[in-house]
Formats: C-alpha cells, structure tokens, sequence
C-alpha cells in the first residue's frame, strides 16, 4: 500500500518538490478518504470545512431546481480541486448546489485552519490555489456560456465527439443532466439524428454512426 508521500509524489509531484516547510506539514495533515460511488460529497447550503484534492475517481457537482430538474456543472478528476470548494472557503460562503461521486473516489481532504494558514503563509499554495480556482472558473464559466447561447443541436453533437467511442453507454436522462437540459428535449433531438442517420438509439445506448455529419454540426456554429 503506498504511503502518504508516495501518493502526493504521484498525483502532485510540485507539492513534494517545492520544498517548503509549510507544504511539508501541509502534506503530513492531509487525511486520505475513499467514498464509494454515488455518495454525496457536499450538499447545497451546507458549510465548507475542508479543501478536497483528488486522486482518484470523478465528482460530479450539480444544481437542482425546485422542480427537480438536475444540470451538472462540471466534474471534478484526478488532479483536480472542486471550484464551488474554494470559493467557498475563500468567501465564507455556503455551496450552492451538490455533489456526488460517479465511481469510487480517493481525495485528500485538508482542513479549513491548515489551508488558511498555508494560504497565508506559502507563495507556492497561494499560487497553486488560484491558478486552479480560475483555471476551473475559466471552465464552469464557458460551460454556462453554452447552455446560455448555444442550442441543444450544437450541444448534444458535442457531448457525443467527446466521449471519443463508438458506442456511448448513457440514458437520455443522464445526458440531459450533463447538458444542462430536459430529457424530453434531449430525446427529441436525439431522435432527429437517429432520422439522419447520424446515431442508432437503443436502451441505455447511442451508437455513432456518422461522426463527420457531428462534427459538420458543431463546426456550423462556431
């Protein structure tokens, strides 16, 4: 089983490398957490305690509105720190929306009092922190923009590209979700390709069938 440093060495080589005292006993109050699939990390109005980098596994942080319809915001991997987290503890603020893992998860979750203190005192977390922070924000931001400004035509296309397989294993409902849509509109236009040719639809699955006439589509809009 690997230890602790070993872990950081390799998930987050610059912590081990940069050599401060203040990220040494950063990395030693670090407390490894697994949390099985489909558990919920945080939920939306409760208070943030903790800075979470993860390891392994995927965290999908999401809204829900009061009729119950979901949209994901963005998913959080290996490697990377949770967004809504550090505004959090940067503002003070409570989360605004939920999140659970999609898999098994690893992190390490450092607590509010050694982040603040190494916040305060380290250059190399102070900039760790932030480049991450707006890295993601730059994300979540573009995300949002192409909920806003972009049809569910354009969307869905993309969505499909991205998961760079033949064969997608997702429910109209979950890619709803991730499109930030409803499920009756995801399947309208999910349909409408199926007519074109595009994909195959069979439960639980969308195969591509013609990925050129996808990828015409979201050039079309650009």
């Amino acid at each position: 089983m690997l230890k602790h440093k070993d872990l950081w060495a390799m998930h987050f080589p610059e912590f081990i490398q940069c050599g401060e005292s203040k990220i040494d006993s950063l990395m030693e109050s670090a407390i490894l957490v697994n949390i099985p699939a489909g558990q919920q990390v945080f939920a939306s109005g409760s208070q943030c305690e903790n800075y979470l980098l993860l390891l392994k596994g995927s965290v999908k942080t999401q809204l829900l509105s009061e009729n119950g319809r979901e949209m994901l915001l963005y998913q959080v991997r290996p490697g990377d720190s949770c967004v809504l987290t550090t505004s959090c503890l940067l503002s003070g603020d409570y989360y605004p929306a939920e999140a659970y893992t999609e898999e098994d998860t690893s992190a390490f979750v450092i607590s509010s009092h050694a982040f603040y203190r190494c916040l305060e005192q380290s250059a190399f977390f102070r900039e760790f922190v932030f480049k991450n922070f707006a890295a993601r924000l730059s994300h979540v931001i573009g995300r949002l923009g192409e909920v806003v400004f972009e049809g569910v035509d354009w969307r869905l296309a993309k969505e499909l590209l991205s998961a760079n397989a033949e064969v997608l294993k997702i429910t109209h409902q979950e890619m709803a979700i991730k499109l930030g849509s409803a499920r009756e509109v995801v399947s309208r236009n999910l349909k409408q390709f199926e007519e074109k040719g595009w994909v195959k639809l069979s439960r639980g699955r969308v195969t591509l069938l013609d990925k050129n006439a996808l990828k015409r589509l979201t050039r079309s809009k650009e």
